[in-house]
């Protein structure tokens, strides 16, 4: 079974994300969608008429989206069978929230690694 198939995104908190986000447009160019965070487009390896996506998004200091985790930040990985990978994760004595989201573009659900981090795993919606 293919795992993760690519990085779906990156997030991480800051004092500020407001002025950060300003920061990283003003400098890098990186400018904000209207979902409210940063979508890199990109074409997908195995078709190249199909878009996929990265997302990069800055929360609050005080978001609790990455709890139970203390870390700073929380990786999204792409994966093609969210229902599968979980019951192969699970049978290896993976931490798996029991939590699930379900939208438009794709279904979540988190895990923790070893060291305590969240990550976020994004079954993409068909055309996401």
């Amino acid at each position: 079974m293919e795992r993760v198939t690519g990085l779906g995104g990156l997030f991480f908190k800051a004092e500020d994300p407001e002025a950060l986000y300003a920061w990283y447009e003003k400098h890098l160019g990186i400018k904000r969608g209207p979902e409210g965070a940063v979508s890199f487009i990109w074409r997908e390896n195995n078709d190249k008429a199909k878009d996929g996506r990265t997302v990069w998004a800055i929360f609050p200091k005080k978001t609790t989206y990455f709890q139970p985790s203390s870390a700073n930040f929380m990786m999204n990985f792409r994966v093609a069978d969210l229902d599968g990978l979980l019951a192969a994760l699970k049978e290896e004595g993976v931490e798996v929230d029991p939590h699930r989201e379900d939208f438009d573009f794709g279904r979540f659900a988190w895990i923790m690694d070893p060291e305590g981090n969240r990550i976020e795993l994004w079954e993409p919606a068909a055309g996401s």
